[in-house]
């Protein structure tokens, strides 16, 4: 396969400075197929000089963007976008490669990343600051937009594609530079994706790998001015720590432990299989992936039957062939999944399907997406991020009930209710504790709207006009043209207005 060979020529590479560089680091990552379980390649643990050199290069690169009006920035911007369009199947090919999704996954992915593009090359140039009425006749009162400068941007390994292009795309169509540091398991997808950037002037989209200490590096960095982080809650805390030391801008998104309740009047067919997209997409591994399903006690039995059988159709196999759902990305997802499920056994949760591994797999990290049944709202499971194809079951006796489970939770990312009463849609509206509501329509994601969490979910928001707002800084401007006078304000005061004893 010609993505083979990319990833094998992109090993040890950083992309610095609009060219590829070998990386002098003696260091490195391997990259593992997680559906053979063979090497596709390694990375480079960048060095402190490297890091540096992609720094100095930032400086002058986001100065001479800056320079360019918005509506130059975006005709460069969309010529990005219709080159991924034209080459999405290029791209899509590697990612399924380093991280397991199935090919079609990989390529809408891929898809998903031009329509960003496409959006904020044009919102940057609606949100350039606005005109407001004055306090003082004769007078210009204004804001302007400005970028923040480097932005650096750390990615996880389950979107590492449209992740980057959410943040990237806002912060370059905002005026910024921008450093991406991506995880390690998909750092050759992402050194890939880099020559699509080449158009920009040279130093303003750059790439280098490697482990925790590159990444605080780059936001400790004096010569870094906001940063955008998707991950572990743990991680999120650091770098919000190290941020606020100079109160420099992040963005955080953390863990997610989605609920998904299902009451009485809901399509059961239909939410069954809205649940086992929103359970079983990519594996499970995604932020806002339903973890928690609350299911009225009057239908629960009869959605675990549907959920069972439309889990059962679902083909697990190597994302290059006509399958649902291929291998966790990494051993380690996998051995932190199966504990997680053998717990929720040992808690006293039932399987209803799934539980193992595929009995036809002997390489890869594959798991066989799962339903429990009697899970307790206490049960672990029902508590942490599970991150893999599960569904637990839990019943409930009244919406009163789901609600007050589904918002108990440290976090609050997203959220999801089946149900045709409107009483019930409304109230899931208001009452949700989180940053994103889906009703009826799991996991869908909109360029226009925000995305983001509550609580330990994380802070601020990508995509929407808030999306771009997060690489903004905001400067107020006051005119007056006529240089007046301005005594109804200034020295000295007048004695009719000062205290008389």
């Amino acid at each position: 396969m010609n993505a083979i060979s990319e990833l094998e020529r992109l090993s040890g590479s950083l992309y610095i400075d609009a060219r590829y560089v070998r990386s002098e680091s003696a260091t490195r990552f391997e990259v593992i197929d997680p559906a053979t379980e063979r090497p596709v390649g390694w990375i480079a643990d960048a060095t402190d000089a490297e890091i540096d050199d992609a720094l100095e290069a930032a400086i002058s690169a986001r100065k001479r963007w800056a320079a360019l009006d918005p509506r130059s920035r975006a005709v460069v911007l969309h010529d990005i976008a219709a080159e991924i369009r034209n080459k999405k199947a290029l791209y899509g090919a590697p990612l399924t490669l380093e991280e397991g999704k199935p090919y079609k996954e990989s390529v809408d992915e891929v898809s998903w990343c031009a329509t960003a593009i496409d959006y904020y090359a044009e919102m940057a140039r609606h949100e350039a600051g606005r005109l407001a009425g004055t306090t003082v006749p004769g007078q210009f009162h204004f804001s302007v937009k400005e970028p923040l400068g480097t932005v650096v941007i750390i990615l996880p390994f389950n979107f590492p594609l449209v992740l980057l292009c959410w943040e990237a795309a806002a912060a370059l169509a905002a005026g910024n530079a921008v450093i991406v540091k991506p995880h390690e398991q998909t750092s050759l997808t992402t050194l890939k994706f880099a020559e699509l950037f080449s158009t920009l002037p040279s130093g303003l989209f750059q790439v280098v790998t490697g482990g925790a200490r590159v990444g605080q590096r780059l936001v400790a960095s004096p010569k870094t001015h906001g940063v955008a982080y998707t991950g572990s809650v743990s991680v999120g805390q650091q770098v919000a720590r190290t941020c606020a030391e100079t109160f420099k801008p992040c963005l955080i998104e953390a863990s997610g432990n989605d609920p998904f309740i299902v009451m009485p009047s809901a399509p059961l067919e239909i939410a069954a299989r809205g649940a086992a997209f929103a359970a079983y997409l990519n594996c499970g591994q995604v932020c806002t992936a339903a973890e928690r399903f609350y299911v009225h006690e009057a239908i629960y039995d009869k959605f675990a039957e549907q959920l069972a059988v439309e889990t059962k159709k679902l083909r697990v196999g190597n994302g290059f062939d006509q399958v649902d759902i291929g291998p966790m990305a990494t051993r380690k997802q996998r051995d932190r999944f199966e504990a997680m499920i053998a717990h929720a056994r040992q808690q006293g949760a039932r399987v209803k399907t799934g539980g193992g591994r595929p009995a036809h797999m002997n390489q890869g990290w594959f798991v066989e997406p799962t339903v429990l049944t009697d899970v307790a709202p206490e049960f672990e499971i029902l508590n942490e991020e599970s991150f893999g194809p599960v569904a637990p079951l839990c019943s409930v006796s009244s919406f009163d009930e789901a609600m007050t489970l589904a918002n108990q939770s440290r976090f609050g990312l997203g959220a999801n209710l089946y149900s045709l009463d409107m009483d019930e849609i409304m109230r899931a509206v208001r009452e949700f504790e989180s940053g994103i509501v889906w009703i009826n329509a799991p996991l869908l994601d909109n360029d226009a709207l925000p995305f983001g969490g509550r609580k330990l979910s994380g802070t601020g928001r990508q995509l929407g006009p808030e999306g771009l707002a997060q690489f903004q800084n905001t400067k107020f401007v006051m005119i007056d043209p006529k240089a007046s006078k301005q005594d109804f304000w200034w020295f000295p005061y007048s004695n009719e207005e000062s205290f008389r004893s």
